[in-house]
């Protein structure tokens, strides 16, 4: 295990830009961290705000957040942007989120790129807007040699779903001759996962203060530490995040041990 995350403070903002991301000082100690970005609609509910405004402030939240991991190394980020689930929501809520999520992408991909950030969108894709798809698709391609932060973004993502089509794609295989009963191990049924070309997240953090894992990453956060806190997505700093990142640091990974 590296050592804490100890980072220096953020430069002031000029010209009303923002501060400039802090510099990490010392190592890591993990690679990987997925988010559950809970609270979107709760801060706006606070705030007597229209509930479409917590999903905007949300996003400028995880670009906040994606700017500091990258500025101080981390390798993984994995962020639960849309469920299977969220499909029971209004067709407005589910209209605004994906022309939010087209919208960022048209906007924010040539600064992500400019930072070496590699995307990847992984879930069940066969019911995404074909426009969006496409989008999708094109930027996991333009950016798959970028050598900074891997950024996984979870859309239209169940993990029973996943698990169950990764189930589905063995069983044809072993139909078809290609598998045999003895090949199908851990790392066969990993590799059909969605996540299947990345490690697993040694800390899975929840906004919004909910206690479960909402049908995410179910399989890869085995052994991921949790971290729950009760401050809602749009109001989570980069400094929130170095303090988790500090407390993973402090626990003592078992695994099943003494």
């Amino acid at each position: 295990m590296g050592r804490p995350l100890k980072v220096s403070k953020p430069e002031p903002a000029t010209n009303n830009s923002e501060p400039v991301p802090a510099k990490t000082t010392m190592t890591l100690p993990l690679k990987h961290v997925a988010i559950i970005m809970d609270g979107n609609r709760r801060w706006a509910d606070q705030r007597k705000l229209p509930r479409l405004s917590g999903h905007k402030e949300g996003v400028k939240s995880l670009k906040r957040l994606v700017r500091h991991a990258g500025s101080i190394g981390l390798e993984y980020l994995t962020v639960y942007a849309f469920s299977s689930e969220n499909w029971q929501r209004s067709r407005e809520e589910v209209r605004y989120l994906f022309e939010l999520f087209s919208n960022v992408l048209r906007d924010e991909f040539d600064e992500l790129s400019e930072n070496r950030v590699r995307l990847r969108f992984i879930g069940d894709m066969s019911t995404i807007p074909a426009r969006l798809k496409k989008s999708f698709e094109r930027s996991m391609e333009e950016s798959k040699h970028n050598t900074g932060l891997n950024l996984q973004v979870a859309i239209n993502y169940g993990s029973r779903l996943e698990i169950t089509q990764a189930a589905k794609r063995i069983a044809a295989e072993a139909a078809a001759g290609l598998l045999a009963p003895a090949d199908i191990t851990e790392e066969l049924l990993n590799s059909y996962l969605f996540t299947g070309e990345i490690p697993d997240p040694e800390m899975m953090i929840r906004t919004g203060g909910e206690m479960r894992l909402s049908n995410y990453l179910l399989w890869q956060a085995a052994y991921s530490e949790l971290y729950i806190t009760p401050i809602l997505w749009p109001d989570f700093t980069p400094e929130n995040f170095d303090e988790a990142i500090e407390e993973y640091a402090q626990r003592n990974r078992r695994y099943g041990g003494d």
